[in-house]
């Protein structure tokens, strides 16, 4: 009986051995990229670790700039040179211009409807026309520029004011300063500092701003596991609802006190008083069926989603790298002092006039992109890639981080050096997708042109402004901490004072 019971057991299980290799095997005679070996249920997740850019690198370079992993239960491609790049945004750009149905889209993109988080189609097409012809113009962007002069001075006057402390902590002071450029931009209204007319709403912008950052971006386990939501996993998802419904009301408040304020503007009015919200009502009023207000909603989370933390993490990257090259920092201020001179401060039409200050922002954004990895893409339909057979719905990952570094594309990639960029500051399309900061192609970023200016104009003026120091003789940290902007392990202090040439102009701000 004994021997029974072992033959039938042994029967069995060849069976499904068997059926289990018939069922889940793919016989596709597509060729495959490479993939490390996976877990059930898991797939690659346990290969995984933080910061996620630098875990995709190591494995890209054991496997190849072409990489297929599964996160979980969803199929994600990993790409990780120029050439594949390319053939991602130029051959399959409609193809990749979808955006994978993440919980962030859901929750923080409005049920995906906004410009980052909507699939390609005539939805997309509107909301990016509009980016591009209304609220992200050359015209509408020079519009504010009194906006973003006004704001750098309200910075360096409060830093001059207290310079008798010595100290500074910068990513509070750049996290403070590019929430209130958008807010003015969009709402006409401060958040910090001076002139916060509205104590509690200040407070509740800053804090969801804070949250959508901190539960957006491709590493929410939930995305990849489906049996975590069942359980109610850490009451993310549950958060995500929260927020939603917080942001929503205060956005909708914002809407309707511009609403009920029906203002008219003159021609001179319009360049001082205008805000976005105000461009967007005006819209509303000849297309009210595509205008509605969860549109103007999801227009405004994106646009401080985008334009705040992303500049912010930039400027801070520059500075700790300023305070650890200073021999770069005395170039750069040589370059502001020859070209602007120090009887006034730096403004953005002089920002033209100074190359080795853009090669410092583009080494910067080599190094150190605020979007390591891009947002994700998704494939809408089977495709090649690489001479390789992606399927439809799979997750493309671009690991920017990886190409700005690789060695076999830049001569000791991992040192700051700007001057590599002398000659092509603005020679973008000249790199041959070897560095593409904002993107490529129908989903590239359509705010590089403000982002430019923002972080030019700020990082300029400090360097003219001001001498800086590091805080000790150790070296500033310049490891990465988590999330979707890349932000630093450890925020940036440092030690400075006026520049004894720029203290009457400081002192007359």
């Amino acid at each position: 009986m004994d021997e029974t019971v072992f033959y039938s057991s042994a029967l069995l299980l060849f069976s499904l051995f068997l059926i289990s290799k018939l069922l889940f095997t793919n016989r596709s005679r597509h060729p495959k990229p490479p993939s490390p070996p996976s877990l059930p249920i898991l797939g690659h997740l346990h290969l995984l670790k933080k910061p996620l850019h630098r875990s995709l690198a190591a494995l890209s370079h054991r496997y190849g700039p072409l990489l297929s992993l599964r996160f979980g239960s969803r199929p994600v491609l990993v790409v990780s040179s120029p050439e594949l790049v390319e053939e991602c945004f130029t051959k399959n750009d409609v193809t990749f211009a979808n955006r994978p149905r993440l919980l962030a889209g859901k929750y923080m993109g409005f049920n995906y409807t906004t410009l980052a988080w909507t699939s390609y189609g005539s939805h997309w097409r509107n909301l990016r026309r509009i980016s591009a012809t209304e609220i992200l113009s050359s015209h509408r962007v020079n519009m504010f520029s009194y906006v973003r002069t006004d704001e750098v001075r309200i910075l360096v006057r409060e830093m001059f004011r207290d310079s008798g402390l010595g100290k500074v902590d910068l990513k509070q002071k750049l996290s403070e300063l590019t929430l209130n450029v958008m807010m003015r931009m969009i709402a006409g209204k401060r958040y910090y500092g001076e002139k916060v007319v509205d104590l509690e709403e200040a407070k509740g912008f800053q804090e969801i701003v804070q949250e959508s950052l901190a539960v957006s971006g491709a590493s929410n386990l939930l995305d990849f596991l489906p049996v975590l939501r069942w359980v109610g996993f850490k009451g993310v998802e549950k958060r995500m609802i929260r927020l939603m419904k917080r942001r929503s009301m205060m956005l909708q408040g914002l809407v309707d006190e511009h609403r009920q304020k029906g203002r008219v503007f003159s021609a001179g009015e319009e360049r001082k008083k205008k805000t976005l919200i105000d461009v967007l009502l005006s819209l509303q009023e000849t297309e009210p069926e595509y205008y509605t207000d969860d549109i103007i909603k999801g227009i405004i989370i994106v646009m401080l989603g985008a334009g705040t933390d992303t500049s912010s993490v930039t400027l801070e990257w520059a500075m700790s790298l300023l305070l650890n090259h200073p021999e770069v920092l005395k170039k750069a201020k040589a370059e502001l002092d020859n070209q602007v001179g120090k009887d006034r401060l730096l403004d953005e039409s002089d920002l033209d006039k100074l190359p080795y200050l853009h090669c410092i922002i583009n080494e910067t954004l080599r190094l150190y992109p605020a979007g390591p990895l891009l947002v994700p893409h998704e494939s809408s339909e089977d495709c090649k890639l690489g001479g390789v057979h992606v399927p439809r719905e799979t997750m493309l990952l671009v690991n920017l981080w990886a190409i700005h570094r690789d060695p076999n594309l830049w001569t000791d990639p991992t040192s700051f050096k700007p001057e590599r960029f002398q000659g092509m500051e603005k020679d973008k399309e000249g790199m041959n997708f070897k560095f593409i900061p904002f993107g490529y192609g129908r989903r590239s970023c359509p705010g590089m042109g403000m982002a430019t200016k923002v972080v030019g104009l700020v990082l300029g003026t400090m360097i003219q402004c001001f001498e800086w120091e590091r805080v000790g003789e150790e070296k500033v940290d310049m490891m990465e901490g988590g999330g979707l902007t890349m932000p630093k392990a450890q925020p940036l202090v440092a030690m400075y004072r006026p520049c004894a040439d720029m203290i009457e102009v400081l002192s007359r701000l």
